[in-house]
């Protein structure tokens, strides 16, 4: 649908058909005039709702945001034990990033800005309240890891296969049953109790 028509969208709409303009061409080669020719809208429409890029932008993340906590964050009951919600939240990513490809896009564009000032409204808007999730998971272990860094590599040891999925393909030893969302949070929860987060007496 062209412009011009006289079409109205709802902010919620806008958002929607905005976010795999930025999850293809992240932040730098989407034009408002871009979103407004996805939205059959004027880019006078888009400027009503959003006052320039920056704050669409940061918008498009935080809606992708809301719209995925809820998955990430189900069955996570502060009555199990550490173990058994840390293994549900690292599933239920592995699962997010295996089937939604616009998501896995969008977060490796977040992570490629190099806009400090927009990292820092990201970071303080939109990805802080998941990392504090994560973080009281790890807290919650008996384990002497920083649980800052182990919080970024949990994150890290599930997001990046995903993301490089095409390529692992052709690398040695690999099978079609590693691309199962449930095989890697089982490695990933392996590789935890097994490795950093065993607990050592202090002193060794």
């Amino acid at each position: 649908m062209g412009q011009g028509t006289g079409k109205r969208r709802t902010r919620e709409e806008i958002l929607e058909l905005s976010v795999p303009l930025f999850a293809e061409f992240g932040y730098y080669d989407v034009s408002m005039r871009d979103v407004a020719a996805a939205c059959g809208l004027t880019p006078a429409a888009i400027y009503y709702h959003f006052s320039d890029k920056d704050h669409l932008y940061l918008e498009v993340v935080a809606h992708e945001f809301r719209e995925k906590s809820a998955a990430l964050l189900i069955d996570l009951n502060d009555s199990d034990a550490p173990w058994v919600r840390l293994e549900k939240f690292v599933t239920n990513l592995a699962h997010l990033a295996a089937k939604d490809e616009v998501f896995l896009r969008l977060i490796q564009w977040v992570r490629l800005d190099s806009e400090e000032k927009r990292q820092q409204k990201l970071a303080a808007h939109v990805l802080k309240d998941l990392f504090l999730v994560v973080h009281r998971l790890v807290t919650g272990l008996d384990c002497r890891c920083d649980p800052y860094l182990l919080s970024m590599s949990i994150v890290s040891l599930v997001l990046i296969p995903f993301e490089g999925r095409q390529i692992r393909k052709f690398m040695p030893g690999y099978r079609p049953e590693h691309d199962q969302p449930d095989v890697l949070a089982r490695h990933v929860i392996n590789l935890l109790r097994l490795g950093a987060c065993q607990h050592h007496p202090a002193g060794e």
